[in-house]
């Protein structure tokens, strides 16, 4: 049975291999190949960028908390993961002040 295995998995690595060399060799295999590896690359960016951005917004919490004690409110009001998602209302029309 092991040796059924590896003689299997021998055959896919040689295909893999195969297919890889095909594709290099294929028109326009590199220009496909430079994108696709520049895209990987910038991928690996964002990931950095978005964990940044939850670094940043664990700190924001932590400030407001303090803020909040500080100005003796007690608990502020939980955050919304995002926050293009709250929906404001418009204000209604009000009949206009009077000054007395």
């Amino acid at each position: 049975m092991a040796n059924t295995q590896k003689t299997l998995v021998s055959r896919l690595a040689d295909a893999g291999e195969d297919a890889i060399q095909r594709l290099g060799g294929a028109p326009g295999a590199d220009r496909f190949l430079g994108a696709m590896n520049s895209m990987r690359a910038r991928m690996d960016d964002m990931q950095k960028q978005l964990r940044a951005i939850t670094t940043i917004e664990k700190r924001l919490s932590a400030i407001e908390r303090r803020l909040d004690k500080m100005e003796g409110k007690g608990k502020s009001p939980a955050r919304s993961a995002r926050p293009s998602s709250r929906k404001t209302t418009p204000s209604s029309p009000s009949s206009p002040k009077s000054s007395s």
